[in-house]
């Protein structure tokens, strides 16, 4: 694509999708924002950004409503060099690729249609597809099974096909919901701009594809509102998936505090708890849980899926759906189908089954744009670099890789700069977040505060997090089950000393612990000590990918170098 040269431009563009943004240069953040509406975040090195155009993040632009004339425009507005003809050529083929096969009804069957009739055989012909087909109409189109939809659908994905969903969906049996004008103590309820876009964009009113798909937005952001307020729009009784007993017990909160919903209404599906009501809350772990893994009936719970007339199912932090909900997903595409998350990043790769299964990502809120609107707190994200001692040293040197990871981790000299950091924020609420119990406990200790673990009962638990709500506990030790759904709206102060490995979700939902906006507009502060010259330090490299994306930047300290930073509260 000749004549886009432009010598001054901040990006590269290479033949293979990837492109170069040069951090340094005026016009980085602007090209930044647009390419990360078609391309992820590939990794970072000193001075520039990598990022990579994929199928699955152009066909989530397509879904969004990007054509090829927009994201071409992107490239050539910051591109330095001239489009690769071959590039174009990608961009053309897989953008066009979404729709080209829909999924839709017909006199009440449900048909797989494709214009392209040579298209629509190669792909029927498919070993994979050819056994979901049913009866063939014509040379445009076959009927499928409604018990089928998911699986076409899946490996439609597979084949690069990704099918566009028009058929609609069911209504579910019908419930009154209404958002309340004011909270139960007595703060206005109001939709905030974004979340009121996010609605929109899930509902795509005048769409059949709109009713199912994925909203991100950053912790503290509001998601557990912009579910409520579809809710309110559609009228309908509702399954919620969540990560806790405490997260369900969050949304029943919610629920009962924010919506004419009364208790009688909602009901708690725990192992505590078995109430199935009109709007049911519960969790992942319940439904897949089996007494044995060979228990002839396999999943007990999951029949709450499929034994309640549901018109929306909400599935809060989609980022984590095991593989089990997947299975029991792909068999409810007539149900509307809501994700909720802060990060659409799988460690498992498993994106393009979320794509399939609960659909397109509707929304995206620019995490630094609603900062700046003071929608959540301005975040200082800082990574503090400590050395192992001369003996631990050597056995770091002598250990296997796996051993590696465990030494440095849990490094003794990341003990003596939470000390430093907890010194200079005595007045503040601060969580402590680690991975390896005995890591925590050893802190919980030498600090005499209160250590919160997957082991720890929830009635105590939920003790301990009330009194951090009341300020009558300014600090918690925490495991990774902090990662997820605790509502510490006060929580000013995080400090990381491990993590699970390269693990870009679970950074990110760490830092989002602390960015609900504080009072009187002070920033937060994120701080992860990492051992330096270790696989720590190449693990929390990738950690910080997501959030750097997002617009944060970590500044690099040494513990020797700690001090005159910290007598600088608002710098960073």
């Amino acid at each position: 694509m000749a004549g886009h040269s432009n010598p001054t431009g901040s990006m590269v563009v290479q033949t293979d999708g990837t492109l170069i943004l040069e951090t340094d240069h005026p016009s980085f953040e602007l090209a930044r924002d647009a390419v990360a509406r078609f391309a992820d975040l590939d990794k970072t090195l000193d001075g520039f950004w990598f990022y990579r155009i994929s199928p699955l993040s152009l066909w989530n632009a397509a879904a969004s409503g990007l054509g090829l004339s927009d994201v071409v425009s992107s490239l050539t507005a910051y591109s330095r060099y001239d489009l690769p003809v071959r590039l174009a050529r990608y961009l053309a083929e897989h953008l066009s690729r979404y729709g080209q096969v829909q999924l839709t009804s017909l006199h009440g069957r449900l048909v797989l249609i494709c214009p392209d009739s040579r298209l629509l055989e190669a792909l029927t012909q498919h070993k994979r597809l050819r056994p979901l087909l049913a009866v063939r109409l014509d040379e445009h189109a076959w009927e499928i099974a409604p018990d089928e939809r998911g699986p076409v659908k899946q490996v439609l994905v597979q084949l690069g096909y990704p099918a566009q969903d028009l058929v609609g969906y069911r209504a579910g049996a019908p419930l009154e919901v209404q958002l309340k004008k004011r909270t139960g103590s007595g703060a206005e309820l109001a939709l905030r701009s974004y979340q009121r876009s996010a609605i929109e964009a899930y509902l795509a009113i005048g769409e059949p594809a709109g009713g199912s798909g994925v909203v991100v937005l950053p912790c503290g952001a509001g998601k557990t509102v912009v579910g409520l307020g579809i809710m309110a729009r559609l009228q309908c009784a509702t399954l919620v998936l969540t990560t806790s007993n405490v997260a369900v017990q969050q949304w029943v909160r919610e629920l009962l505090d924010k919506t004419s919903l009364v208790p009688g209404q909602v009901g708690e599906y725990t192992g505590h708890h078995k109430e199935v009501r009109p709007v049911t809350v519960t969790t992942y772990q319940i439904l897949t849980h089996r007494r044995s893994t060979l228990e002839e009936e396999g999943y007990p719970h999951l029949g709450l899926f499929t034994g309640q007339k549901w018109g929306l199912i909400v599935y809060d932090e989609v980022h984590l759906l095991p593989a089990p909900v997947f299975r029991i997903t792909a068999a409810l595409q007539a149900t509307r189908r809501l994700g909720l998350t802060a990060t659409l990043v799988r460690e498992d790769g498993r994106q393009a089954e979320v794509f399939s299964l609960i659909g397109p990502k509707r929304y995206d809120a620019p995490w630094k744009e609603l900062e700046r609107q003071g929608w959540i707190a301005t975040a200082q994200c800082f990574e503090i670099r400590v050395d192992l001692a001369p003996g631990e040293r050597l056995a770091y040197v002598a250990a296997g890789d796996r051993e590696r990871v465990r030494l440095s981790a849990e490094n003794p000299a990341k003990l003596p700069v939470v000390q430093k950091l907890l010194a200079q924020h005595r007045d503040d609420q601060v969580l402590i977040i680690g991975q390896y119990r005995r890591q925590l406990k050893g802190i919980a200790r030498a600090l005499a505060a209160p250590l919160i673990t997957g082991s720890t009962p929830d009635e105590r638990r939920e003790d301990w997090y009330r009194r951090f709500r009341a300020g009558e506990a300014k600090l918690l030790v925490v495991s990774k089950v902090a990662n997820l759904a605790i509502d510490l709206p006060d929580a000013n102060v995080a400090i990381q000393v491990s993590g699970t490995f390269g693990s870009r979700q679970e950074e990110a939902q760490r830092l989002g612990r602390i960015l609900r906006p504080k009072p009187g507009g002070g920033p937060a502060r994120f701080y992860s000590i990492v051992t330096a010259f270790s696989r720590d330090l190449d693990f929390a490299a990738k950690r910080q990918l997501f959030l750097v994306e997002r617009g944060y930047r970590y500044t690099v300290l040494d513990e020797h170098h700690l001090a005159a930073v910290l007598a600088a509260p608002d710098s960073g």
